[in-house]
């Protein structure tokens, strides 16, 4: 199985994440955006792009990816990963289900104040404030357009990381 935490920048998926997999038993954490970084050390580059994840290959890979890890060591992958791309969502998730891997789509929500507040003070990836802001607005029209539809929203505006964890392992024993 495949436990995807969604949401922009400030949402708090990465530390999320690592404390839904404590909570799981045999589950490991996946990040697919080194899937991304993988495809960006490719020299000469690819297409010049603003974001990894418009690159044809990054989607493809992730499902493959998680496919090979899941068939190697079983278990959860707990895979924290902003996708606003509701195509790029359809396409990650169709690829999943071809292999007959189910997901449970979670999206880490918080008010738009908030996610500027935890973006401005983040201390461990740093605030690189200039990207993660351009995604908040994708991610509200993204939110309004599809995606909290296609998912278990988790609003964190109001709670911790620990919290919300629980919230995403309690929903899983449902």
């Amino acid at each position: 199985m495949i436990v995807w935490l969604n949401g922009t920048h400030g949402a708090g998926k990465t530390t999320t994440g690592a404390l839904v997999q404590q909570l799981i038993p045999d589950s490991r954490v996946l990040d697919a955006e080194k899937v991304g970084e993988t495809l960006m050390n490719i020299t000469p580059g690819l297409p010049r792009t603003d974001n990894f994840q418009h690159w044809p290959p990054w989607r493809p890979l992730v499902v493959e990816t998680a496919r090979r890890v899941l068939d190697y060591t079983g278990g959860t992958l707990v895979m924290p990963m902003t996708v606003l791309v509701e195509e790029y969502w359809r396409e990650i998730s169709t690829g999943l289900a071809h292999y007959a891997i189910p997901v449970r789509h979670f999206v880490l929500h918080a008010d738009q104040e908030t996610l500027r507040r935890r973006i401005a003070g983040d201390t461990v990836t740093g605030p690189d404030s200039p990207f993660r802001l351009r995604h908040l607005e994708p991610y509200a029209e993204a939110a309004r357009t599809w995606l909290h539809g296609e998912a278990e929203v988790v609003d964190t505006t109001h709670l911790t990381p620990a919290q919300a964890a629980r919230q995403i392992a309690g929903a899983l024993e449902e």
